[in-house]
């Protein structure tokens, strides 16, 4: 074991709409994730469909840029593209191409072997509603360390009822299972609490619950651990990739083992909290460092 986190899930190209014309970002869940923990000093690996296109080719370039091994998986429907636009509070809304919403990953020895020498896995925007992928991830998964993002969106559930089967029949062999209030109304059409009280009863480890501006809670072996968000200068710009920058945080300080008390579990929170409020202080989703 290397001490690196291997991500799976999702890649893409985010094409943000607004009253300031079209760009371009590198993106997607699982991708923001790998490229966090690289900036946070973690090695990281991604396992992730890419296509044999243009956009592929720069969602590799990116990837090299800041040392994320990409073990791709290959895409009939060329590279994912998700088209978002913001509201007024920062908040994107997406439409997804016919790529996204037909992600596959395929684990070939490559990946299998990334992932036996992993500390932890990593799995964020995943189509859990495709039994067949769930099946194929917990079998190449194994016996590693597991941290789970459901990451559910919209443009791209096909079953929403078959996502909540496949999201926890993985979330059982978890340690780590970051939710937010969105995922807790698009999958249950429920509040974050019984959400939060439902992956602890399937035997989660730690459930990492985030409110977004009512900041974050850890629900580990008996303990309840909350944070508001990091007050930090300046106005906040995007929230697109405050979630995967907590998530990164969390995974980068637990990975070799999930804290053993309330003051541990009280500074994994605050880091992740800071880190948060540093990446929606910049547009895109890049992991912001505050120093």
């Amino acid at each position: 074991m290397t001490g690196r986190v291997v991500v799976i899930g999702d890649a893409l190209i985010d094409e943000l709409r607004d009253d300031d014309g079209v760009r371009e970002f590198v993106g997607g869940a699982a991708l923001n994730v790998a490229v966090g923990l690289s900036r946070l000093g973690v090695p990281a690996s991604l396992i992730a469909m890419v296509g044999d296109d243009a956009a592929g080719e720069q969602i590799c370039a990116y990837l090299a840029e800041y040392d994320v091994e990409l073990l791709a998986s290959p895409s009939e429907h060329g590279s994912s593209r998700a088209v978002s636009t913001r509201s007024a509070g920062g908040e994107p809304e997406y439409v997804f191409n016919e790529a996204a919403q037909n992600r596959r990953v395929h684990y070939g020895d490559a990946e299998r072997a990334a992932l036996a020498d992993a500390a932890m896995v990593v799995v964020s925007c995943f189509p859990f509603d495709d039994a067949e992928q769930t099946d194929a991830l917990l079998d190449a998964v194994g016996a590693a360390s597991l941290a789970i993002d459901p990451n559910p969106r919209a443009g791209m559930l096909h079953d929403r009822d078959e996502f909540v089967r496949g999201f926890e029949k993985a979330a059982a062999h978890a340690q780590l299972v970051k939710v937010g209030e969105d995922d807790a109304q698009l999958l249950y059409d429920a509040p974050l609490e019984g959400l939060r009280e439902k992956l602890t009863a399937l035997g989660v480890d730690a459930v990492l619950a985030t409110y977004g501006a009512g900041g974050a809670a850890i629900d580990a072996d008996g303990l309840t651990v909350s944070r508001g968000i990091a007050h930090l200068p300046g106005r906040i710009v995007d929230t697109m990739g405050g979630g995967d920058a907590v998530l990164s945080t969390s995974v980068a300080l637990v990975r070799e083992g999930l804290p053993a008390d309330e003051a541990e579990w009280g500074y994994v929170l605050d880091r992740a909290m800071e880190v948060a409020a540093a990446t929606c202080r910049s547009e895109g989703a890049l992991l912001r460092i505050p120093e």
